[in-house]
């Protein structure tokens, strides 16, 4: 089950978010005053943050963070996955694609963007399954 984040998953998600900020996966370590603020965006009223968690039953299975922006390059709005993270015992039963094709359903005129570790083939194979192709920009940032 893919549902809206809640204030109540807060220490859950933020022990996700080590794990994943903490592999290869991701570049930047982040901090956990970066993490809780992610997911205060997640719950609180940001128009720009959503913070979903997947579960099966009573069990959080992992999460994933969007953020709205606009794209000049393709001339519409455009959903970027920021996080996806499923915990590897749940890994491999279809929970990534259910995912993108639960947002493609929600914002289906807006493009969607991510962005993925060379290492992280498994992955990669998921997002180009979903439809997703490889663009070969150099990522900057400030500040």
């Amino acid at each position: 089950m893919i549902r809206d984040m809640i204030q109540s998953d807060t220490e859950h998600v933020l022990e996700m978010m080590q794990v994943f900020y903490a592999s290869p996966a991701v570049i930047s370590n982040g901090s956990d005053e970066i993490f809780r603020n992610d997911i205060a965006s997640c719950v609180g009223d940001c128009p720009y943050l959503e913070g979903y968690i997947f579960e099966d039953d009573a069990n959080i299975l992992g999460y994933a963070m969007v953020a709205k922006s606009f794209s000049t390059e393709l001339g519409k709005p455009c959903i970027w996955i920021e996080d996806l993270y499923i915990k590897p015992e749940a890994r491999g039963i279809g929970i990534g694609k259910e995912f993108m094709a639960y947002i493609n359903q929600k914002y289906p005129e807006c493009a969607m963007c991510l962005e993925v570790e060379e290492e992280n083939q498994n992955a990669i194979s998921l997002y180009k399954r979903c439809g997703f192709e490889a663009w070969s920009y150099i990522e900057m940032k400030k500040g």
